[in-house]
């Protein structure tokens, strides 16, 4: 069956049509600057053939009506109608307390999620875009939303609780809610699988670094912690993020530069992190060469970032009782190589023993990067965010039932 699924931004549609079980991508691509001069679809067929089609594409409707214009067509189409989708895999960022696995879509559900807009403000609108949108053009057509929250649901109150008056938890919900979970679940999974161990007897801290980062602990296959919060802003030192603040700077700063709720949290989200320490880039290959070429401050921003993830990987063993498995994955999780290495040094105490030559030399792909006698297993598994979503729209659409095309 073919299962089409979506991860739409504020301004972008990242696609992929999948042929399940078998799970093959057939096609895959992005429709880029929605509303803005120079939208286009950038589109790689399974076979090798790429298109980039510009457009006038004014919202995430005509968008999808453009992509699966592509998908049927004769140059660039891998299927030959529209028919032959079966369903419809959403990515939606979160869903607080509402959902803690993927759900098939259904008013009740869009209504839930709509109620959930405060707590995601930048990401649930579009993702709801790309529902709203579904629902036009295919109102026939099964979907699935899949949370990034939902994985982290499995987390006890003392791990998800803030020290705030308990009536604010009880009133508006603020609690740790962690994202990355549809991340943190495929390569907890695939790395049991790697190993040929059951997820069910490995304690495992998963490392999702990228732009946006988070740490998770997932003790026998249910997470039990994870550092990002309430929002994507806790937690690791990130690309333009913060991460972990003392409230009351942010209080203090706010008095000093008199500024107003909204220039403070575009402060903390998209002008700190390494971008603010480092004053040079969010990219982590930007800094790493500034720091070969000596300049302090990127170096100093490297050291933060890896103290950081160190911190965090102790902190887990600890909440655990100790610790199996260390996954590395995303971005800088899979492709930077010293990030990785340097972000493990020390931890030989915990049974951490990293064939550093081995850490140093391999890029993206799956790996296992400890020492034969490592008490402690140390992985770099890529991510599949995509075939995560594909997935769990194929089991429900197969529960639910319903005519496999």
């Amino acid at each position: 069956m073919k299962i089409i699924v979506l991860n739409c931004g504020s301004s972008s549609i990242k696609y992929q049509l999948f042929d399940m079980p078998a799970r093959t991508v057939l096609a895959k691509g992005i429709v880029d600057k929605i509303g803005l001069k120079g939208a286009a679809i950038k589109h790689k067929r399974n076979d090798g053939v790429e298109a980039k089609l510009e457009g006038d594409i004014l919202d995430h409707q005509s968008g999808i009506e453009y992509l699966l214009g592509v998908l049927i067509s004769k140059k660039y189409g891998s299927i030959e109608s529209l028919d032959e989708i079966s369903a419809v895999g959403h990515r939606v960022v979160h869903a607080g307390e509402k959902f803690s696995g993927s759900v098939l879509i259904t008013d009740e559900v869009i209504e839930a999620l709509e109620e959930c807009v405060d707590l995601a403000p930048l990401h649930n609108p579009p993702n709801l875009k790309g529902i709203y949108a579904m629902k036009e053009l295919l109102p026939e057509v099964l979907q699935v939303g899949v949370f990034d929250t939902a994985f982290h649901q499995t987390m006890p109150p003392k791990a998800y609780l803030y020290g705030l008056p308990y009536a604010l938890y009880e009133k508006y919900k603020i609690r740790r809610y962690g994202f990355h979970g549809t991340s943190h679940k495929y390569v907890s999974q695939r790395a049991c699988e790697f190993l040929g161990v059951d997820i069910h007897n490995q304690r495992i801290i998963t490392c999702h670094l990228g732009n946006g980062a988070s740490l998770a602990a997932i003790d026998r296959g249910r997470s039990v912690d994870t550092s990002m919060g309430m929002t994507p802003l806790e937690g690791l030192v990130m690309g333009t993020r913060c991460g972990d603040l003392d409230v009351g700077a942010l209080l203090y700063i706010a008095d000093k530069e008199e500024t107003s709720i909204q220039y403070t949290s575009t402060l903390v989200n998209k002008f700190s992190g390494m971008l603010g320490i480092s004053g040079i880039s969010s990219d982590m290959r930007d800094i790493e060469i500034a720091a070969e070429q000596g300049n302090e401050r990127a170096r100093l921003a490297m050291e933060i970032y890896q103290y950081r993830v160190r911190k965090y990987i102790g902190a887990y063993a600890a909440a655990m009782g100790g610790v199996d498995m260390i996954v590395f994955t995303g971005g800088i999780g899979e492709n930077d190589t010293v990030t990785r290495t340097k972000s493990l040094e020390g931890l030989e105490y915990m049974g951490v023993l990293v064939d550093t030559e081995k850490s140093l030399s391999i890029r993206g792909k799956e790996v296992e990067i400890s020492k034969p006698e490592s008490r402690v297993k140390v992985l770099v598994i890529p991510t599949d965010e995509e075939f995560m979503i594909a997935k769990d729209t194929y089991e429900i659409y197969s529960k639910v039932g319903m005519e496999v095309k």
